[in-house]
This record gives structure tokens, C-alpha cells and sequence, in this order.
């Protein structure tokens, strides 16, 4: 893999997957990028072989980019890295053309071998991705919704309900990714994650909005 575009907005993830991706391909040119924008910006500038591209960031979603970079280069393999393991991230991720899917929270050395595989082809895919891909038209049970302080309804996964309690408990990022047995970058995804659904921006907002969702109580 010659040249790799990487789209991740929190720097030290972008950091954790730049030194994974050079592990496994030692002459990599790696191109960043924080936004959908800029990402785009790239894909029309630069001859891509393989992107590692995130889907929740500031600027819109990273499907788009897996669309923008499948119509401009139909040789390169957008891969998404994500926390999101729900149908309606992997679903479109899939359909706009993403060639693998994988979820951050796995071990870097799974992570690592899954990104060996693709040189011989082989889609990466977490297993968890896997088998919900195989059980695509199985009928799935969905969490039940919940609704903001602003009446706005939201969905959070099991997962999000645990490190938004841990969040509201002050607990720091890296004391909860011992207890959920999760690295601290991981975490602080899934943190960016919950305040983009809760539409909050501090840690005592999340408190609030965790006590209002009956998480804890006081």
C-alpha cells in the first residue's frame, strides 16, 4: 500500500492508527485529515490505495467519503474504523462501498493482521461485523429509544449507556477503559460519540442527561 489516507478527527486516535498503519506497510505516504472536506479535498488531489476512514465527524459523516472515493477511484479500498457496530452505520458504510469494517475497540494485533489480509485481498471485517452482515435479514432487536432534554430522541447502544454512567460518575477516560477492559482512545470515541447524540458539550451536561435517562440517580 503506497499511499494511505487516513480520516479521523481526534488526534490521538489519528496518531494510534498512523503508527499501526506503518507497522504494517513501512513505506506508506499517510495523508490526514480531521473533516469530510478536507478529505475530499484529498481524494480529488492524490491516487489512493487504501483509506482508513472514521464516520462520525464534525463536518457530516465518513460515508461520504467512502462514496466520494469510489466514484473517484474505483481501485482504492475505503476501509471504515469506527466504534459503531449498530445496522445503521454498517449498512451504509456498505452500500456507498466500503471494502472492510472495523471496529476500534478490538486488539491492536487483531487489528493489525486484518490489515496485513487486505494485500491478498481479504476484506477486513471485525468478527462481530461479520456475523451481523450474515444475519442481515434476521430480525434484529433494537434498544428502546430515549429522548433528550430537548424532546430530540435518541438511541444509545448498550456500550455508549456504560461509559456515559462511567462519565457522569467522574470517572477519567483512561480509568474507564480499564474498567470496560477498552484502550483510552477508544473511549474517548465512544465519549465523542454520546455527546454528539445527547447534543451536549461537557462532562456535567452528559451527568445531567444520564440522570434524566434514569442511568443513576441521586
Amino acid at each position: 500500500m503506497n499511499n494511505v489516507l487516513l480520516l479521523e478527527d481526534l488526534p490521538e486516535i489519528r496518531a494510534w492508527l498512523k503508527a499501526l498503519v506503518l507497522q504494517v506497510f513501512p513505506s506508506a505516504l499517510i495523508s490526514e485529515a480531521a473533516r469530510v472536506h478536507d478529505a475530499v479535498g484529498l481524494v480529488s488531489a492524490v491516487r489512493f490505495d487504501l483509506a482508513l476512514i472514521d464516520l462520525g465527524l464534525p463536518d457530516g459523516s465518513g460515508v461520504d467519503v467512502v462514496s466520494a472515493l469510489r466514484e473517484a477511484q474505483p481501485d482504492a479500498l475505503p476501509v471504515v474504523v469506527t466504534i459503531h457496530d449498530d445496522d445503521e452505520h454498517l449498512f451504509p458504510a456498505l452500500q456507498a462501498g466500503a471494502f472492510g469494517y472495523v471496529l476500534k475497540e478490538q486488539p491492536r494485533e487483531h487489528f493489525a493482521e486484518q490489515l496485513k489480509r487486505i494485500s491478498a485481498g481479504e476484506p477486513p471485517l471485525s468478527p462481530s461485523i461479520a456475523r451481523r452482515v450474515i444475519a442481515y435479514f434476521a430480525a434484529q432487536m433494537k434498544p428502546p429509544a430515549s429522548t433528550t432534554s430537548s424532546g430530540t430522541s435518541v438511541q444509545l447502544t448498550d456500550r455508549e449507556s456504560e461509559v456515559l454512567l462511567r462519565v457522569a460518575k467522574g470517572y477519567t477516560l483512561p480509568e474507564i477503559g480499564g474498567q470496560l477492559n477498552l484502550s483510552r482512545h477508544t473511549i474517548a470515541d465512544y465519549v465523542k460519540a454520546i455527546y454528539r447524540k445527547l447534543n451536549v458539550s461537557s462532562r456535567a451536561e452528559a451527568a445531567l442527561e444520564a440522570q434524566r435517562l434514569g442511568l443513576i440517580r441521586h
